[in-house]
């Protein structure tokens, strides 16, 4: 697999990643098969997809564990991205927004405990929290770096002004935000404020939470705990509407003998070199088949089509406002 610099100045990492949140929380199945899902970070590496995605807030807890255990012995092939701010640990572990230094020490420590390391490679606040001022976050951030604690940092769905706000105090080694096929909205103004700064971009759900596999077609496929059931693109009609585009993609697919997932994450590596997304998944085999898609290549006229694709019917979230500040 093509290896990339993530950013300016961030480590160097497999062009594809692994979202490994899957394999602890949220979805259909998780947490249900440990063996299988190390099976799955071990064949990571051996393929060279070498960024690997958690949160504390995944189990919570659980995910940054499952990772130690699947890298005993293999630490210094991984680069480990994980996520703080979403649980307020100064309380009462409950969810919620805290990205205050008090909270961002609780949190690191505990993850360096969780992941059973002496430094994380990304270090990324989860959400924004408008009670703490970006600037007071990643004056703390700066600090653990020069700790040696973690080697960079990052902001998941943040808006341009508050990423400009934030690279200014300290250089940001990458943005996670999600972009897919049917999630484009980066494109307008957040893709061209990180390349202009020089930080690296990390799409996650690049297939719209499973969606742009063509495998879901109802909701009845799955579990009563999958947060996707409360998601408004996966509502009855919503559902129905969208089914349209995997369609279409799955048309490009059928002309290059390939899947439906590997179009659309061959689509998104065609949107630039400086694009690292992370497709989750627990399985080996998909797995196999995310990181084939690096091979993929896409003529002028296939591009053209998903280019021209409809946007989805459904916010990406119940709750919007909550998402990007």
């Amino acid at each position: 697999m093509k290896n990339i610099t993530l950013g300016t100045n961030g480590p160097e990492i497999g062009r594809i990643g692994l979202g490994l949140m899957g394999m602890s929380a949220f979805y259909t199945g998780s947490g249900t098969d440990e063996p299988g899902a190390i099976a799955t970070i071990h064949r990571a590496l051996e393929l060279g997809v070498t960024l690997l995605d958690t949160a504390e807030m995944y189990g919570p807890y659980l995910n940054e564990e499952l990772l130690a255990r699947a890298l005993v012995g293999r630490r210094d092939q991984a680069v480990i991205a994980t996520k703080f701010g979403t649980l307020r640990h100064r309380t009462d572990d409950s969810y919620g927004a805290d990205a205050s230094p008090e909270n961002m020490r609780i949190s690191v420590e505990g993850s360096l405990r969780r992941l059973n390391t002496d430094y994380i490679d990304v270090y990324y606040l989860h959400r924004m929290d408008p009670q703490v001022p970006i600037e007071d976050t990643v004056g703390e951030f700066s600090l653990l770096i020069a700790e040696g604690k973690i080697r960079g940092y990052g902001l998941s769905e943040a808006r341009p002004e508050t990423i400009r706000r934030a690279h200014a105090v300290h250089p940001m080694t990458a943005l996670q935000t999600e972009y897919s096929l049917w999630t484009r909205d980066v494109e307008a103004e957040i893709l061209p404020t990180v390349r202009e700064l020089g930080i690296g971009f990390v799409p996650y759900s690049p297939l719209g939470r499973g969606f742009l596999t063509g495998k879901l077609r109802s909701v009845d496929q799955l579990d009563a705990t999958d947060f996707r059931r409360s998601n408004p693109r996966f509502e009855a009609d919503n559902l129905a509407a969208n089914i349209a585009i995997v369609e279409q993609v799955d048309a490009v697919a059928q002309d290059l003998d390939v899947t439906p997932g590997q179009v659309a994450l061959a689509w998104l590596l065609a949107q630039g070199d400086d694009i690292a997304p992370i497709p989750g998944t627990k399985r080996v085999s998909y797995l196999e088949e995310n990181a084939a898609a690096d091979a993929v290549v896409l003529s002028d006229a296939q591009l053209s089509t998903l280019d021209g694709l409809s946007a989805p019917v459904g916010d990406r979230y119940a709750d919007m406002e909550s998402v990007r500040r």
